[in-house]
């Protein structure tokens, strides 16, 4: 790694060029911010490290022709004269880390091991883009933030295998779309995807969709239907809302992928059938095992390979290319002005990215054809599940009185059963019955 070490100190500047040379690195040090920019234009360089205050060119100027040159540069700013505002603008304008002096060579090479460690992950990350841009096997995948590398990353690792995989995320945040990665980037790509959305079935219609049947299984049985975990045979079955399904129809799942066959509707045969099982829900699965309402042998099945999508409100900076990837789609291809996307910035996004694709197609309604403005960017109505009469707990000691008092309604005053929905022991749940005097025959 390349390094350029620009302090007007002519000592300090010599000595950490000295540290650092010892660590292993080339390292070019000059003691005027105009030697820096000659150099900058001459040689490239990995990192820079200059001192913020310096005449007539300062560590900011040194930075911005830095980054102007090679955005890939990172930029350590070093000064003696360490103030918020300094910071905020030095990291605003693109600073890896703003370090007061005197610093110590063992926290310079620190901050170096990091920048190797971001070099590493952003090259990698480019060489996985291109190979993935070559194939197509990840299109619709769009962001750049920790957060969606380490979920490419992710599909990546489970997609070669016939792993089954569980998918967790919020409403909107794509879990369908993930299950499609995995199954384009798999052996099993040219073979069906086939989805079942548990939670718009119901039981009975579910269990004939999900496993088929044969002529006069039931009434209206008129013939023999392939159900959609054969017509998956080869392929991928992505069962949604998984959380949704029946004990009956969580025991038949089960033993499909314990064996991996399954007895059709009204048949006595047992049906082989190779297909990968991905799954997705949007509620707390281990929470719903400790309910008594999932099984939990079921939930390990599934849970081979859990993959968590962050929601949109957790890797806000891949919203401008969210944005543009959504408005070019609906034929919008111009950047939206910064005043739009800080108003972006400015929301939660409770519907993740399906909501963010609602209100720009609202918007760009609006508009009309022409330039999106921020009067153009509404927000829908925030829906809530409180009831306004019902007061919030005002203190901590009485948020945990509710959640105890909640887990006894849920188990029927089970103590044993309240305990387990806590995450708690028996004991201890007793210990804080009598210390928030809830009533021992609570639910009464």
């Amino acid at each position: 790694m390349r390094i350029l070490l620009v302090d007007d100190e002519a000592a300090y500047c010599e000595l950490t060029a000295s540290n650092l040379r010892s660590a292993g690195y080339e390292v070019d040090a000059v003691t005027s911010g105009d030697t820096a920019l000659e150099l900058l234009n001459k040689n490239t360089y990995e990192v820079v490290i200059t001192d913020l205050k310096m005449t007539p060119v300062d560590g900011l100027a040194v930075m911005s022709a830095a980054k102007k040159i090679n955005p890939d540069t990172e930029v350590i700013i070093v000064t003696g004269f360490g103030t918020i505002a300094t910071a905020v603008e030095a990291m605003r304008q693109g600073a890896f880390d703003f370090v007061t002096k005197p610093v110590s060579a063992d926290h310079l090479l620190v901050l170096l091991e990091k920048i190797k460690q971001v070099h590493r992950t952003h090259l990698e990350n480019r060489i996985l883009k291109q190979e993935l841009k070559s194939t197509n096997r990840y299109a619709g995948l769009v962001g750049s933030s920790p957060a969606v590398n380490k979920l490419l990353s992710m599909i990546q690792k489970v997609a070669a295998s016939d792993t089954t995989v569980l998918i967790t995320g919020e409403s909107g945040t794509g879990k369908e779309l993930v299950a499609r990665l995995i199954h384009n980037a798999s052996p099993r790509a040219q073979n069906p995807f086939i989805t079942v959305h548990a939670a718009a079935l119901p039981e009975t219609l579910l269990e004939s969709e999900l496993f088929g049947y044969e002529k006069g299984a039931f009434t209206g049985a008129s013939s023999k239907k392939r159900g959609r975990l054969e017509q998956a045979d080869g392929g991928t079955l992505f069962l949604d809302e998984i959380g949704e399904l029946t004990p009956s129809i969580q025991v038949k799942l089960l033993r499909f992928l314990q064996d991996r066959s399954f007895v059709p509707l009204g048949s006595d045969k047992l049906v082989a059938v190779n297909a990968r099982i991905i799954a997705a829900t949007n509620r707390n699965l281990s929470q719903l095992v400790s309910q008594g309402r999932f099984r939990e042998d079921l939930y390990y099945r599934l849970a081979v390979f859990p993959i968590h999508i962050p929601p949109l409100r957790d890797h806000k900076e891949d919203i401008p290319l969210l944005c543009n990837h959504i408005l070019n789609r609906l034929g919008y291809h111009r950047e939206l002005s910064k005043d739009v996307i800080d108003l972006l910035y400015k929301w939660d996004w409770p519907g993740n990215v399906r909501e963010l694709e609602n209100v720009l197609e609202r918007a760009l309604i609006l508009a009309a054809g022409g330039e999106i403005k921020p009067q153009h960017i509404q927000f829908p109505e925030r829906i809530t599940t409180e009831n306004p009469e019902t007061e919030k707990p005002r203190s901590l000691p009485e948020l945990e009185k509710r959640l105890v008092e909640e887990a006894l309604r849920q188990a029927g005053g089970n103590k044993s059963k309240a305990a387990k929905i806590l995450g708690i022991t028996r004991r201890m749940l007793y210990t804080k019955i009598a210390k928030y005097n809830i009533d021992e025959n609570f639910p009464g």
